[in-house]
């Protein structure tokens, strides 16, 4: 550990001073040697370089979301050159290459505050030594070891023998149940933040070996937390339960303003934006322009969550512009043949069905040049007495009733007269 140690003693001196500086603040309020002076300055600590750390954090959403992008792709790159691992990673650096996605990119917040966890870890470690570190005089030091959290010392740990806690003025059984409960606590933490993640902000729609890994990670990371947890002092427990509690929070509020696409919270975010925008009849925030332009911008390629908000904004009369905004329009909801349902200003004109031969060619018969017979015929009125056929009787039917020839179907007007050989 004292390699370690020297590793990170650039960094102690900083965390010590800020550490002071905090302790200065609370000493004031709570009184010097009180365990909430000293645990609060901890906890102050922990606020500051969480929110030093918030722009490697949006780095971080965004890498991940990019891996997520990725997957189908590097799925099929594994497929392909599943017998030629060289090849393989060949094609995936190219492929990162390409996109501008970086795999370490996730990992960078755990990265940059690793350094502040073995700083702060040292200078508990030598609080309980007894030795002076970085900003921390004799008169502090002293101060320190006589702070207590709910019983237990700072620099007391579970595995710590009775002398050794004795020394410091405290309960073996107290030491031994405040850090329990912490390391409980801890990886529950981490469970539940990995596990939102996993069921609620991971696109249904892709299965990838990623998912699994992930999943894995759920169940691993508690483990390993609860085992190390046990050689942690009392301060770094506090320090490590107020990072996994803030990102647990800064987790859920991604999740509920920026959920990834495709995902159960999405589903959830796009209802209630859906809510929100028909009741006021505009967009509202500037994140909701930014999801709105977003799903303008990928036309055919919505997924089913983008599609509904889309068609709730039309049966609405509310149209979604390319800059995210919303305004009043005429838009109509109709389906395709499937019965998927479209949006658009003005419905598509139908194309007339195709007509088979047979209906052209009847077509064709009814619609022969009447009007050109027409000159040539003579009108009712034009025709001479005689060339007027005398009216048919009425034949009799066998009920008793009479039927002309042009109620049985036949023709109406001049007949052709018979050929003589006929009659």
């Amino acid at each position: 550990m004292d390699t370690i140690a020297s590793l990170f003693s650039f960094i102690t001196t900083p965390v010590s001073w800020v550490i002071v500086q905090f302790h200065k603040v609370y000493g004031a309020i709570f009184g010097p040697d009180t365990g909430w002076a000293w645990g609060l300055s901890i906890v102050s600590l922990v606020i500051l370089i969480r929110i030093c750390l918030i722009p490697l954090f949006v780095k971080q959403i965004k890498a991940t979301r990019a891996m997520q992008t990725l997957q189908p792709e590097m799925k099929k790159i594994q497929e392909r050159y599943k017998n030629d691992k060289q090849r393989q990673s060949e094609e995936m650096m190219k492929l990162y290459k390409e996109t501008g996605t970086n795999p370490l990119s996730s990992c960078l917040p755990i990265l940059a505050q690793s350094p502040f966890f073995f700083a702060l870890y040292h200078v508990l470690n030598s609080i309980a030594n007894n030795d002076t570190i970085g900003v921390i005089n004799q008169s502090l030091l002293q101060s320190a070891q006589k702070a207590h959290i709910f019983g237990a010392p700072l620099a007391a740990k579970f595995t710590d023998s009775a002398a050794d806690v004795q020394a410091l003025d405290a309960s073996l059984t107290t030491v031994r149940i405040v850090t329990a409960v912490m390391i409980v606590l801890m990886s529950a933490s981490q469970f539940y933040t990995q596990r939102q993640l996993m069921t609620k902000n991971v696109d249904t729609t892709v299965k990838t070996p990623f998912m699994q890994q992930q999943k894995m990670l759920m169940y691993v990371f508690p483990v390993m937390f609860a085992v190390f947890g046990i050689n942690f002092p009392v301060g770094v427990l506090v320090y490590w339960l107020t990072t996994n509690v803030w990102t647990m929070g800064q987790q859920m509020y991604v999740i509920h303003n920026n959920p990834t696409p495709g995902s159960k919270a999405q589903a959830a975010y796009l209802e209630r934006l859906t809510k929100h925008v028909t009741h006021h009849g505009k967009t509202r925030s500037r994140g909701e322009k930014a999801i709105v332009k977003a799903i303008v911008a990928k036309g055919r390629d919505r997924n089913e969550f983008e599609r509904k908000f889309i068609n709730a904004l039309s049966k609405a009369t509310l149209v979604a512009q390319a800059d995210g905004t919303v305004v009043k329009g005429e838009a109509q909801v109709t389906e395709t043949e499937d019965g998927t349902p479209t949006t658009g200003g003005t419905p598509k004109r139908q194309q007339p069905k195709r007509q088979s031969k047979s209906q052209r060619q009847a077509g064709g018969a009814s619609a022969a040049p009447k009007a050109a017979d027409e000159p040539t015929s003579l009108s009712k009125s034009d025709e001479p007495e005689d060339a007027k056929p005398a009216a048919a009787p009425a034949k009799k039917q066998p009920g008793g009733s009479t039927r002309s020839k042009a109620q049985s179907g036949q023709r109406k007007g001049p007949q052709r007269p018979k050929s003589p050989s006929k009659k």
